[in-house]
């Protein structure tokens, strides 16, 4: 047997990817869209956006996960395929750039997801001996950014006669926050603003392809709920409620059509009167005023009915579980009103639908959070605007347009 030492192979991540997240269906369908590469430039791992392909990729250290125990190699694998999910290299930057709180912010809110699966220098919250024991489970990043700003125990003043930062100054605050990065976040925001775009949309393509493997019957594996329903959050085309009502109040337009001598008839000039064509939207908007409707959607709604009332007239019914007729009142074409809640009651869905078939509408409107059983068959087109829960978790199904208001 030679004395001459043997070099050992150097480690690949990505001979193990698959071995590791057999138990974890939906991060392995991630993994396969997702370039990985070793280098010794960084003591970790970490994620970043390539400025040049506009790919994902994770680098790591092969000597730091190769020391790992099988259990952490995993967590630092959904550590940072978590960073991408989250859009933490694309969208939600702070104000302020990046910065120390904001990579431990971002850590502290996926570890809440990993608490056992990763290694001792990751900041978790709650974990008794570390400046976030007090820190709840299961926050978002932007919360535990606001928690971290608000700290007493990383708040620095500055020393006399020295400034904040910079030459002679004390470093930013949170400085000693960086004994608690497990992994790197350098290059983050990096990329300039279309290289991000376009990198966003990859990403939204990636995770569709990997929750349709998870829900073909693969599983989730540990995804939580909370995070399996932003993940579908993600994925699911957003519809601009705004663009859907002013579609729904044109395509409610009637015709009006009648003889006159003043308009040329195209087709047979100076022989026959030409025609005058008015359009009018006669579009009823039923309000329910039940406590349950929060003042944020009323607000919104009214917000974008001032914008269409340049283009129709409107009917507001409010209702609670009978519709007040003392309340009615038109909406005249441009006109600018503001909300208001004048009931207070329960909710019946009957009875505006019955003052609507009474009065031979074009279009009927429910703005509602669909807390109350399905109403009686309408005799005018009707359309639904309610929140995310009311469009998500209805009372009822319904085959009519359910659109949900972004009140964000």
């Amino acid at each position: 047997m030679s004395d001459k030492k043997i070099k050992k192979p150097k480690f690949d991540l990505n001979v193990h990817t698959f071995r590791l997240l057999q138990q974890e269906p939906f991060f392995a369908a991630l993994s396969r869209r997702i370039h990985k590469y070793p280098t010794n430039a960084i003591p970790t791992a970490g994620v970043c956006v390539n400025k040049s392909t506009a790919q994902f990729e994770m680098v790591y250290n092969p000597e730091f996960m190769e020391g790992l125990p099988d259990n952490q190699k995993l967590g630092v694998l959904m550590h940072e395929f978590y960073h991408i999910i989250f859009e933490h290299l694309t969208t939600r930057l702070p104000e302020g750039g990046m910065s120390k709180m904001w990579n431990v912010a971002t850590d502290l809110a996926i570890n809440s997801h990993l608490m056992d699966k990763l290694p001792e220098q990751g900041c978790f919250p709650s974990k008794e001996g570390t400046p976030f024991e007090k820190y709840p489970v299961g926050l978002s990043s932007e919360a535990y950014y606001k928690m971290l700003q608000e700290d007493e125990q990383f708040k620095k003043e500055p020393e006399d006669g020295q400034g904040e930062g910079g030459e002679g100054g004390q470093g930013e605050p949170g400085d000693e926050l960086g004994d608690y990065n497990m992994d790197s976040h350098d290059g983050w925001g990096d990329a300039d603003a279309e290289t991000r775009a376009m990198a966003k949309e990859r990403l939204r393509d990636a995770v569709e392809k990997a929750a349709k493997e998870a829900a073909s019957g693969k599983g989730w594996g540990t995804v939580s709920s909370s995070v399996k329903q932003q993940i579908m959050d993600m994925i699911t085309p957003k519809v601009d409620w705004r663009k859907v009502l002013r579609y729904f109040v044109r395509t409610s337009q009637r015709s009006n059509k009648r003889s006159t001598v003043r308009k040329l008839n195209k087709r047979f000039p100076y022989i026959h009167a030409g025609k005058k064509i008015t359009r009018q939207a006669k579009i009823a908007i039923s309000i329910d005023q039940s406590g349950s409707v929060s003042d944020q959607m009323l607000a919104a709604f009214f917000t974008e009915l001032n914008t269409l009332s340049s283009i129709a007239e409107f009917t507001v019914i409010p209702f609670d579980t009978e519709v007040d007729e003392s309340q009615v009142f038109v909406w005249k074409k441009g006109q600018k009103k503001t909300w208001e809640r004048v009931l207070c009651g329960g909710t019946c869905f009957n009875a505006p639908t019955k003052y609507v078939n009474s009065q031979n509408f074009d279009g009927h409107i429910i703005l509602t959070d669909m807390e109350a059983p399905k109403p009686v068959r309408s005799l005018c087109q009707r359309m639904w605007m309610t929140d995310d829960n009311g469009k998500t978790n209805p009372y009822f199904n319904t085959q009519e347009r359910v659109i949900a208001i972004d009140i964000k």
